[in-house]
């Protein structure tokens, strides 16, 4: 599989990603069924949407490979998400599947 060569800006890395349009929204969901967060397509998490949704295309569910692919994708945002805890949830969740060893599926709503 031949991944996007991401740069180190998000800007750049969300324009290499394909729209969701037609997604309201994601839930992700753990290996027992439970829903854990929901992602909407709606402005503040429209590129979180997209991340996530291509990662769980591409890779098949959010892995802790995915999570390490997703950090690469939010570019600067990580490093600001690492110094700032709480200010990038959806970041802040795919360092905890990194260093957790968690597996989310994401279901499209």
């Amino acid at each position: 599989m031949q991944l996007p060569n991401f740069s180190d800006k998000f800007s750049d890395n969300l324009a290499l990603l394909p729209l969701m349009e037609t997604v309201a929204a994601i839930a992700l969901v753990d290996p027992s069924g439970t829903p854990v967060a929901r992602i909407e397509n709606k402005p503040g998490q429209a590129g979180s949407l997209r991340v996530y949704g291509w990662l769980a295309e591409t890779l098949g569910a959010i892995t802790p490979e995915a999570a390490e692919l997703g950090l690469k994708i939010y570019a600067e945002h990580t490093q600001d998400a690492r110094d700032n805890p709480g200010k990038h949830p959806n970041i802040d969740r795919l360092f905890n599947i990194k260093t957790l060893g968690q597996t989310l599926r994401v279901n499209s709503l």
